[in-house]
């Protein structure tokens, strides 16, 4: 499968709303909650606003020019924040993409874009029963916190 990950575009960052959506981790045999559900102020954190803040950094996924998915970062307070300099990361495909190894390298080339700017640290939260958490954990995320539902993971950018 053919791809291109890039930086987002300006014009796109509407996108992030769907992203964020496709964000939200369903268990098996759980009705998926309403599209509105990104309008709560937990998850408004995610994308409110977006490219306003020095710390927003986002890359898409492209495939035959049709934006397949996203990753994107920022400081913000969110379910994944350690503190006020570790962006904190967030990341979908659309469900037909996942399982190629997309997602790892979205992962890693955002990875890349914050060393370069120089950040020492990110972080992300994770369902415990979420299939990603291995994937983060093959990237080098440590669990570093837990509650009840997540993993708060993090990693060191050397």
């Amino acid at each position: 499968m053919e791809y291109i990950i890039r930086e987002i575009k300006e014009t796109e960052y509407s996108l992030l709303e769907d992203f964020l959506y496709e964000a939200i981790f369903v268990p098996e045999g759980v009705e998926s909650p309403p599209k509105s559900i990104v309008n709560t102020p937990d998850l408004q954190v995610y994308i409110e606003n977006f490219g306003s803040q020095t710390h927003d950094k986002a890359l898409v996924t492209e495939i035959n020019h049709k934006v397949i998915g996203a990753v994107w970062v920022r400081i913000m307070n969110d379910y994944g924040h350690i503190d006020d300099k570790t962006p904190s990361f967030a990341i979908s495909l659309y469900k037909e993409y996942r399982g190629f190894g997309i997602g790892t390298e979205m992962m890693k080339q955002m990875l890349k874009v914050l060393k370069n700017f120089g950040y020492r640290q990110a972080s992300l939260a994770v369902q415990k029963a979420n299939y990603a958490v291995k994937m983060y954990q093959n990237i080098g995320f440590k669990i570093v916190d837990e509650n009840e539902q997540e993993y708060i993971m993090m990693i060191y950018l050397q």
